[in-house]
């Protein structure tokens, strides 16, 4: 079993550690993808090493995508070959799970539309305008999909994500 992480500085760095680690005790190997290979930084001060560029990440070798939220979503969205990953991993029934403003790079793969989702109430609105149905829970599961509002949802979103994975 293989987890990719996509984020990029100014992420949330509880949304992206709790995940990762979690993840690794569970003995799943774990990728992290930023815009570059190399440290990326968090927006309260942790440091992460991305072992890959975005565009080197190839989603077929994955099981499981973790979006993270905090500011980092706002440049991962803007790239092409992370976008393309997102869309095909949650196209081809792979588990993907987004965190608060983590559902921004699910917008602009466009694959929102006609789902059922959460994320941080400031993301509300342009969630509902790309057409998913925005619900008030600290987990909410669409088929392949995870989502979650804020990093005091983390314990829900992971234990549905090791729920799924586990199915």
């Amino acid at each position: 079993m293989k987890a990719l992480i996509l984020a990029a500085d100014g992420f949330e760095d509880s949304e992206l550690l709790y995940p990762y680690y979690r993840l690794q005790e569970e003995e799943i190997a774990v990728d992290v993808a930023a815009p570059e290979a190399g440290p990326i930084a968090g927006k309260h001060g942790y440091s992460v090493e991305a072992n890959l560029a975005f565009a080197d990440v190839k989603p077929n070798e994955y099981d499981l995508l973790v979006l993270p939220g905090g500011k980092g979503p706002e440049t991962v969205r803007l790239d092409k070959n992370a976008v393309d990953a997102t869309r095909r991993m949650l196209e081809t029934g792979k588990l993907v799970a987004a965190i608060c403003h983590g559902a921004q790079v699910l917008i602009s793969a466009g694959v929102i539309y006609g789902r059922t989702a959460t994320c941080y109430k400031g993301v509300r609105d342009d969630l509902k305008a790309a057409g998913a149905e925005y619900v008030d829970r600290e987990v909410v599961v669409d088929d392949n999909l995870i989502t979650s509002r804020v990093p005091g949802d983390l314990p829900a979103f992971s234990r549905q994500i090791f729920k799924a994975l586990q199915e």
